[in-house]
């Protein structure tokens, strides 16, 4: 089969998915980058866009079988297309090894942002000794927006740092909600009543792009004064303008952000230009732990459909 990998975002993709395609099937791996995708359609069986869009043109240029996601988001696949062109998509659900890598990450940002280690590093290198003075995790309030799978991993490891820990979610009277020991879980619609109840507010909701900009002016502006943000979902959800004002402003203390407005992000952004930024590129779920479990699951996929099976994930 010929697999092609479109863009050149998560480098190390099509290597851990290699060694673990079937040596006698001869399949060809291919990397293109992003302007050459529609040229490069020609014989391809499976597509894989990671960061790239999948769309209409590209489903009629192409006679390839299935749409592959190297993870959990399809926001950039043409669904209806697919459905209509009679192409298969399917994706890697953010659990395992994936999500156990995100809520890690996204500690690592509130660990960072508190302690303020840009500002240490900087001190390192000039001979500053006893500062700059931190914020402790213990005893602030942490809502989690979005109570799915990387949520979960997520509360586990925050309440061992003596959090108090809130919820925002379509149903609170769920009964897996129970599974995330809250102290108190509030529905969307009441979501105003635990922005101001949170220090620290991490971003974990499913993107669609109906919810673009869903954390604007007015949502920053209800958390407490000198709150943090953390965005480990999409950075579709935050209005990025009104994101830099309250970070300019101080109305948030500060923000760690692995995912973006537009990726990779022009290295001219105003957001980068802020002291109060932590920002990666879109690393969080980037682990050799979480690469394997999602190129095992890419691989299997491609050997059913080899074999004429059923995809698993199939989402079309």
């Amino acid at each position: 089969m010929r697999i092609l990998f479109c863009g050149d975002t998560f480098p190390e993709g099509p290597e851990y998915l290699r060694q673990r395609l079937p040596v006698d099937a001869h399949d060809e791996l291919i990397v293109c980058p992003a302007p050459d995708i529609c040229r490069m359609l020609d014989g391809v069986d499976v597509v894989i866009p990671k960061m790239q869009r999948v769309g209409r043109r590209e489903m009629e240029l192409g006679t390839f079988r299935l749409v592959q996601q190297w993870g959990a988001g399809l926001e950039g696949v043409d669904i209806e297309a697919a459905r209509e062109k009679g192409v298969h998509v399917a994706n890697v659900p953010a659990t395992g090894g994936n999500a156990e890598s995100v809520a890690e990450h996204a500690l690592l940002l509130m660990l960072a942002l508190l302690r303020d280690l840009p500002k240490a590093q900087a001190n390192v290198r000039t001979g500053v000794l006893g500062a700059p003075i931190g914020k402790m995790l213990m005893g602030r309030t942490v809502c989690i927006y979005g109570l799915g799978a990387i949520a979960l991993p997520l509360a586990k490891r925050l309440q061992t740092f003596g959090v108090r820990l809130i919820g925002i979610t379509h149903d609170p009277s769920s009964p897996k909600v129970a599974d995330f020991g809250l102290d108190h879980c509030f529905a969307i619609s009441n979501r105003d009543q635990a922005f101001t109840e949170t220090d620290i507010l991490v971003l974990s909701m499913r993107y669609s792009e109906e919810m673009r900009g869903t954390i604007g002016a007015h949502e920053l502006g209800g958390l407490r004064s000198g709150a943090y943000l953390i965005n480990i979902a999409r950075g579709g959800l935050l209005d990025n303008n009104a994101l830099y004002d309250a970070l300019r402003r101080g109305q948030l203390a500060g923000a760690g952000l692995d995912v973006f407005w537009q990726e990779p992000l022009p290295v001219n952004d105003p957001i980068l230009t802020l002291p109060n930024v932590i920002a990666t590129p879109h690393i969080a779920g980037v682990t050799e732990e979480s690469f394997i479990d999602i190129a095992d699951a890419v691989a299997a996929n491609i050997e059913r459909l080899r074999k004429g099976l059923s995809l698993l994930n199939q989402v079309v």
